[in-house]
């Protein structure tokens, strides 16, 4: 009472203010780069280390973390650091982050988000999705819809679904994708017909992956 003008000040920064990412990230930018990271300038997220013949590479998504290196003992080192400054918890060799799936093969490995696909054909049943080879009719042309839009809000979410598909690991959408979402804001018929057509298309080919191989191979 009678000190209503007061404030508090924050000594340290807390989880859902709108400044814990930007604090969350300076902090975990200082104690990689005390450890001797650099940070990737193309993507910030990105962390590499170089030590002799050992080259090591952290990936930070949020408080999510992927850690890769040429040999296991920069990455047992690497984690022990990590622990050292951080509450953490260590998974073990990754197989799920963020939706994508890693499978590792003799050659390589591969990159799949057929349960992300499940998801989201589950998720968008009620609008009939028919299985098809092909995610684009070529002879197909859309134009801007003049009259009322259809569902746009349902239009916009499964065009947000398939761009997250699109960027992770099918590439193959991406022509269609781009397309339907011009038409975002006032759909018609016609792009929900191509919309449906994407989705049936992602489902039938939901086993597809991006693989990379052994270098040298």
């Amino acid at each position: 009472k009678n000190q209503e003008h007061k404030v508090c000040k924050l000594v340290k920064s807390l989880y859902g203010l709108k400044q814990a990412p930007k604090q969350w990230h300076e902090k975990f930018d200082s104690v990689m780069i005390k450890d001797g990271f650099t940070i990737n300038e193309c993507d910030k997220c990105v962390y590499t280390k170089t030590v002799g013949d050992a080259c090591i590479i952290v990936c930070l998504y949020v408080d999510d973390m992927l850690i890769l290196g040429t040999n296991i003992e920069i990455i047992k080192s690497t984690k022990r650091m990590l622990s050292n400054c951080f509450d953490m918890k260590d998974l073990g060799v990754a197989d799920v982050i963020l939706g994508i799936k890693i499978t590792r093969t003799p050659d390589g490995i591969s990159l799949s988000q057929s349960h992300y696909v499940d998801k989201m054909i589950e998720r968008f049943k009620d609008h009939g999705i028919k299985e098809n080879t092909n995610p684009f009719l070529p002879h197909v042309h859309l134009h801007k819809n003049t009259g009322t839009g259809i569902r746009q809000l349902e239009y916009s979410q499964i065009i947000g679904s398939l761009m997250y598909l699109m960027n992770c690991t099918r590439p193959d959408i991406a022509y269609a994708v781009s397309k339907l979402s011009r038409y975002t804001s006032n759909p018609s018929d016609l792009h929900w017909t191509a919309l449906l057509r994407v989705l049936g298309y992602v489902s039938h080919t939901k086993e597809y992956a991006l693989r990379y191989g052994k270098y040298p191979p």
